[in-house]
């Protein structure tokens, strides 16, 4: 009798994951060889991001149970906030229970959360700085995240709230970070799932009160809004919302490959931007290529907002003689005689 549907399915999830790394880590054009591969080469380390919760549990039993299959070694990471008390034992739980599941090297990380951009923000910004330090000094190839399916949706919505066009929609990507180094086996893979599999499994799970707290926005999101969206619009808005995640990612890839290939038919000899030309391509490309060049004149990506991106482009397309637009970063855009000047003020 095999394992329960549950367990199946995140192990399946994994086990495509690590042959996709496995696939990566051989060397360019080098056929698999079950005999000669592993000595010729080391076998690559993965890690997962284990905050004790079910998602990444089920995660680092899946981990635990196919990487030795395939050959590849498997450690854990857990990060320590240090936002309520008593974390650092926590913490120290969870590395246990890694240990316990075959996962070595299993260490516990303290991180100091900052004020900026908000609690969930920074939060965030120090979890992914630890778990890059980690991939770094013990020479990981990738590092599994255990969002899942819910945790997709739930980011399309707050894209959507936030306004900021196709990209803001296409949630988390499966392969994330500098080289890839972030995986999301479980993005197919509903929460209830990855629960079902800690259960049958008999693993222990740490619910973090944040995930239930009101005071943060993905909390109520969870807990009010997404449910409200079930009542009135039926079940399967989930996985309609991660579908859309997906389809608005292919699109915003595609786009952002066009801006690219007609980034240099727009710019003179001088390398200053069109204003003529700009006008003629597609709102959507256009505005990217004003992003971009907003970017690398020093705006700050992540200050710069679709409202900014329109203001320039009434340079373009509604031009009446206005003024310079201020940028975040201290860039100034401004038009001269046909052409689009994008530099620090």
């Amino acid at each position: 009798m095999g394992p329960h549907p549950a367990v199946a399915a995140i192990r399946l999830a994994v086990r495509r994951v690590l042959n996709d790394i496995l696939d990566e880590h051989r060397p360019s054009g080098a056929e698999p060889d079950e005999n000669r591969t592993a000595e010729r080469l080391p076998s690559p380390l993965v890690l997962v991001a284990c905050s004790g919760g079910a998602d990444s549990m089920a995660l680092a039993s899946a981990l635990a149970f196919e990487a030795p299959r395939l050959g590849v070694r498997a450690g854990g990471i857990t990060v320590d906030h240090g936002l309520q008390p008593g974390s650092g034992l926590r913490a120290d739980e969870v590395v246990l229970r890694l240990r316990e599941l075959g996962l070595e090297p299993a260490e516990a990380v303290a991180v100091t959360v900052g004020r900026e951009g908000g609690p969930e923000a920074a939060a965030r910004d120090a979890r992914y700085a630890a778990l890059d330090a980690a991939a770094e000094r013990h020479g990981a190839a990738a590092v599994l995240l255990g969002h899942t399916r819910d945790d997709q949706a739930e980011t399309v919505l707050l894209g959507l709230a936030r306004g900021s066009g196709i990209r803001s929609l296409s949630g988390m990507a499966a392969v994330s970070g500098a080289g890839g180094r972030y995986r999301r086996p479980f993005l197919r893979i509903d929460r209830q799932t990855a629960r079902k599999a800690c259960m049958v499994q008999s693993l222990p799970v740490w619910d973090d009160p944040h995930n239930a707290d009101p005071a943060y926005t993905r909390s109520r999101l969870r807990h009010e809004g997404l449910p409200a969206l079930e009542k009135a619009l039926g079940k399967g808005v989930v996985e309609a919302l991660a579908r859309t995640a997906q389809l608005s990612r292919d699109d915003a890839d595609a786009l952002d490959t066009w801006a690219g290939q007609a980034e240099a038919s727009v710019r003179d000899d001088t390398g200053l931007l069109e204003c003529a030309k700009l006008n003629a391509l597609p709102p959507a490309v256009r505005r990217r290529i004003l992003r971009r060049a907003a970017i690398e004149a020093g705006a700050p990506a992540g200050s710069l907002f679709a409202r900014h991106i329109e203001e320039v482009d009434r340079l373009i397309t509604g031009w009446r003689g206005q003024g310079a637009i201020n940028l975040p970063g201290r860039v100034v855009a401004q038009r001269q005689g046909g052409r689009l000047v994008i530099r620090q003020g």
